[in-house]
């Protein structure tokens, strides 16, 4: 196995030069030196030692991206534009899934702070809990004071960088477009109650109905996922509701809430039309095609990894607007 050592002898330099040339060190080496260290490491095979690169630089060339759901299209979409920027940088990703859990989603910011990642990216709402947030900030902070950067992709709540999807105003828009199909009547499947995301989305929504002077939409509550969706759809179906269209605040949601209206004998759009968010491109061809509000996801992802490397120490936010998409699953109704 070439060594470190081989190279240093074969290019005539010391080992603390070939090692700043090869380690990645800050330090600066001379054109003509670091021309033939390189050389010498090229023509003896040496491959360099990421540990010892890590130490010579003060961080490795890890960009750490930690979501909620790697099977949920949302977050595949956004790690996705992630590892693009980050080969753009010359950096590799490391992926970290929190199954919706803080626990687990703060013990992963430590990790990652202890394998002195050069960034670390975090995608995925909050939850409306106060300790937990003082909980992830702090740890956060400890991360930043080693010389760690980092962007959220999400609510604006941690003094980071941060990629801030327009949730409550997609959420008003895609009110006001559905109502101009003729709707008047809604139902929300509005997600677990705690979820800011789903929050914002669900109060956008209805804002936007209360704007037009239009009732407020029947709610039920679920998992933030395809099974919730469902689940939720079952529940408001029982209740008969008189809604014509259901709101769902993502897109994997709609999918199950379409699977349960199947189910029930619900035609969609032709009984019940059916709306979601995100437009996750995975999901594009489900029929009847998905009504959305669309965010550029793997541009969020991007974005991030780009603001987190390119941090001056002030915290910037970057809102991100969505935009509807009118589709098939949700029908015109003649006005009255």
């Amino acid at each position: 196995m070439v060594t470190l050592e081989d190279v240093a002898r074969h290019a005539g330099v010391s080992l603390a030069t070939a090692s700043r040339v090869l380690n990645g060190s800050s330090r600066q080496v001379g054109a003509a030196m670091r021309a033939r260290v390189e050389s010498s490491a090229a023509k003896l095979g040496y491959r360099a030692d990421a540990t010892a690169q890590t130490l010579a630089r003060g961080a490795s060339n890890v960009v750490g991206v930690v979501i909620q759901d790697l099977t949920d299209p949302y977050f595949a979409a956004i790690a996705d534009g992630a590892i693009r920027a980050a080969d753009t940088h010359n950096m590799v990703v490391t992926l970290g899934t929190t199954y919706r859990d803080p626990e687990r989603e703060i013990a992963l910011v430590a990790t990652l702070n202890a394998q002195r990642a050069r960034a670390v990216l975090i995608a995925g709402s909050r939850l409306a809990d106060e300790v937990m947030l003082r909980r992830l900030r702090a740890e956060l902070d400890v991360y930043r004071a080693s010389g760690g950067r980092v962007a959220i992709i999400g609510q604006d709540l941690l003094g980071t960088d941060t990629v801030a999807p327009l949730n409550h105003e997609g959420a008003r828009d895609l009110a006001h477009a559905l109502a101009g199909r003729g709707h008047r009547r809604f139902a929300v499947l509005a997600g677990p109650p705690g979820l800011y995301t789903a929050l914002d989305r669900a109060s956008g929504f209805a804002a936007g109905l209360a704007e037009l002077g239009l009732p407020a939409p029947v709610v039920v509550h679920g998992g933030f996922d395809r099974d919730g969706g469902h689940t939720a759809a079952v529940e408001l179906l029982r209740m008969g509701t008189d809604a014509t269209c259901v709101f769902a605040v993502n897109d994997v949601m709609a999918t199950g809430a379409l699977s349960a209206m199947r189910e029930h004998g619900v035609d969609v759009p032709g009984a019940m039309s059916l709306a979601g968010f995100d437009d996750a491109a995975s999901l594009r061809d489900v029929v009847p095609s998905m009504t959305t509000v669309r965010l550029p996801l793997a541009r969020m992802g991007t974005l991030a990894v780009d603001l987190a490397l390119s941090s001056d120490g002030q915290p910037r936010v970057e809102h991100i607007e969505g935009e509807v998409v009118l589709r098939d699953s949700v029908r015109t109704l003649p006005v009255s």
